[in-house]
């Protein structure tokens, strides 16, 4: 229990880290009347390149930070907590990702935002559940989608002043590091099929007095019996119909 409870507090200590970071640059903003949107990604020019380090830590006011908050927290926690062996990872080419591709191929405007992470991460913990085959993972890719399945529309160019660019490379960038990683994260749950910790004895006849045979496979003993079946006439309900 104790280790459950330190593997929680970990998991949630780097996305309560860069929330916290988050907040503290939109207060630096207001509170010094300077915007700092210029910092944002601009496609395609040299000082817009920047910002594929700094845009994900900018926001346009504190309705645009707040939505952004609490999937983050969420999201960032389930992967540093299901995935901690390559979270950091994740977060990086997911970040980087994201950013470089909007720079390259988003319209002429500046992209700010942190939005981008948040659908890279939905779509890492989807394909990545899908791409294992592992059941506790599926579970939770499921979960993933339920809470944030109408995130979907954010992808298309349907509202104005939303970097829909942003939505769908990130969502690639998840899917793509979701395959890179498809091999490394959490093991496979196994199941142990023993009842004690000594070897599971089966006998299926409950008949000692025949001649049986031990069969030994991945630790579990099983034994059987073969029984020498009477010769019968066949009746007439046995014989085929025709």
């Amino acid at each position: 229990m104790r280790n459950k409870t330190s593997k929680l507090f970990l998991s949630l200590l780097f996305p309560l880290a860069f929330i916290a970071f988050l907040w503290v640059i939109k207060f630096y903003e207001v509170l010094s009347h300077n915007s700092l949107a210029w910092y944002g990604i601009y496609p395609r020019t040299l000082r817009g390149l920047i910002g594929v380090a700094t845009a994900p830590l900018l926001h346009a006011d504190f309705d645009h930070l707040l939505s952004n908050t609490v999937p983050l927290l969420i999201l960032g926690s389930i992967i540093f907590y299901f995935y901690r062996t390559i979270a950091f990872q994740v977060f990086f080419w997911v970040y980087i990702m994201t950013g470089v591709w909007v720079w390259a191929a988003a319209r002429e405007s500046y992209h700010i935002g942190a939005s981008g992470i948040l659908y890279g991460f939905v779509a890492f913990l989807f394909f990545s559940g899908v791409f294992r085959k592992d059941t506790r993972l599926l579970a939770l890719s499921l979960f993933v989608v339920f809470i944030y399945g109408s995130t979907v529309w954010g992808i298309l160019p349907i509202k104005d002043g939303v970097s829909w660019e942003s939505h769908l490379l990130g969502t690639l960038a998840g899917l793509i590091t979701s395959y890179n990683f498809r091999k490394e994260g959490p093991a496979p749950r196994k199941y142990d099929l023993g009842t004690d910790e000594e070897n599971a004895l089966i006998d299926v006849s409950g008949d000692q007095d025949h001649d049986s045979t031990l069969i030994e496979e991945n630790s579990i003993q099983i034994t059987y019996t073969l029984v020498p079946k009477k010769e019968e006439e066949p009746s007439s309900d046995s014989a085929p119909k025709q």
